[in-house]
């Protein structure tokens, strides 16, 4: 029988593993007659019982296996552990949250097996129950980086996913220490389905995602898969120089011409910190693009695993 692997992020989630565990595994009992599981839970440097919780659940069912961070690295470092050390011939990444409906999974596979997809995503078609400013700017991102980006970036797209091993040994291929898995699952291409549905509330605890931790993730995924900021950088200067040519001339004949003193000290001020404005915003899109390329060349490790439950080699 094929095996799924079954990619769990965790953090500060002492409180719903249980309850996403034991609608796991009623997926699992329906399945269970044509496939395997496993189910890898990445605790991503978790300061409450989570760890522990994990553990309880490895020690009675050995389909559970864990690999623990030896601090926080983020979602997407956990991401990419558990399709390191996944061993299933489909891979799948969940919530622990339940946001991602387990039941779906079964659609997953169908499509896959029987229809010939590489891989099939979610979707939510509404975002009822999030605060409206996190909807208005989340809609704004996918609008703005569909625009300046060559790779898609599908509206609403969750990380929750079902994929072949090809696919993800394709983005395991992609060592990037920056890492922005939307955009990723899109690059490497592959056949892919998309499945909607509405917006599902946490089983329990709370988000660890908070506007500002979003807004700068959306930013890294701008810089990750567009160079446009770059190229705005460049035209806003060659705009303002136009601009400050036609000035000079259009100050000049009046001077000449009508006898019109120059402006004073007022407009002078105005326009240089005007001008000094941008170049700083210039710079720092030149400065974020380079702080990048720095983190790249350090060549450091993804992850760093303090304890596992797995047998493959730490990547």
């Amino acid at each position: 029988m094929k095996l799924l692997s079954l990619v769990v992020p965790c953090y500060n989630e002492q409180d719903v593993i249980p309850l996403f565990y034991n609608e796991i595994i009623k997926i699992a009992h329906k399945m269970e007659s044509y496939l395997n599981f496993e189910i890898i839970f990445v605790d991503d440097g978790s300061s409450d019982n989570t760890l522990n919780v994990i553990k309880d659940l490895n020690s009675k069912d050995s389909r559970v296996k864990y690999i623990s961070f030896s601090k926080n690295f983020g979602k997407e470092s956990a991401m990419y552990a558990g399709f390191s050390k996944s061993k299933g011939d489909l891979i799948s990444i969940m919530d622990v949250d339940l946001q991602d409906p387990p039941e779906l999974l079964l659609d997953m596979y169908e499509s896959i097996t029987k229809l010939g997809y590489d891989c099939v995503a979610t979707k939510r078609v509404t975002r009822e129950g999030e605060p409206p400013i996190r909807s208005f700017f989340a809609k704004c991102f996918y609008s703005i980086i569909n625009k300046i980006s060559n790779t898609e970036i599908v509206d609403g797209a969750r990380d929750y996913r079902m994929m072949t091993r090809q696919m993800v040994d394709s983005i395991l291929s992609l060592k990037e220490y920056n890492r922005f898995s939307k955009g990723i699952f899109s690059w490497v291409g592959y056949k892919t389905k998309w499945i909607s549905y509405n917006n599902v509330q946490r089983a329990a605890g709370t988000t660890k995602w908070s506007f500002w931790k979003l807004l700068i993730y959306s930013l890294e995924g701008i810089v990750a898969f567009s160079t446009v900021p770059l190229a705005i950088a460049s035209i806003v200067g060659i705009i303002l120089c136009i601009l400050s040519l036609i000035f000079a001339v259009v100050t000049a004949c009046k001077t000449l011409i009508f006898g019109n003193p120059v402006a004073g000290y007022s407009s002078l001020i105005c326009a240089i910190v005007f001008i000094g404005g941008i170049q700083l915003f210039c710079v720092g899109i030149l400065g974020e693009y380079l702080a990048k390329t720095y983190l790249e060349t350090k060549n450091r490790p993804i992850y760093i695993a303090k304890e596992e439950s797995l047998d493959n080699e730490t990547i």
